[in-house]
């Protein structure tokens, strides 16, 4: 790939991240008044971040056991209402334990 691909490439997706992000701004001008339509937008951002977050907890991990098991923790804790450190930390410190319980039963 040449230089010249590869600025061409960055050229068109950054024109394209920008007009997803301006065009909203010019074609709705005012509030949104419809109950569905705010109701909706209110849980787009939840549902996207759903939808990166959840594979990468199952990939992320050396195997699923231990993938669900810091879910297993964080769901519990994130549902408390405990902050994200808390949450981030107990659930990466399960997936550990449980990865080095399973090493140790391998050898």
């Amino acid at each position: 790939m040449t230089t010249g691909q590869i600025l061409l490439y960055t050229g068109v997706m950054a024109g394209t991240t920008y007009l997803v992000r301006v065009l909203p701004m010019l074609l709705c001008r005012k509030k949104v008044t419809n109950r569905f339509a705010r109701s909706f937008l209110y849980y787009v951002p939840y549902a996207v971040l759903s939808a990166m977050t959840f594979p990468a907890i199952f990939f992320s991990t050396a195997n699923r056991i231990s993938a669900l098991c810091g879910l297993a923790m964080a769901v519990p804790l994130a549902l408390s209402k405990r902050s994200l450190t808390v949450v981030a930390l107990f659930a990466c410190l399960t997936v550990l334990a449980v990865e080095w319980v399973q090493a140790i039963r391998i050898f």
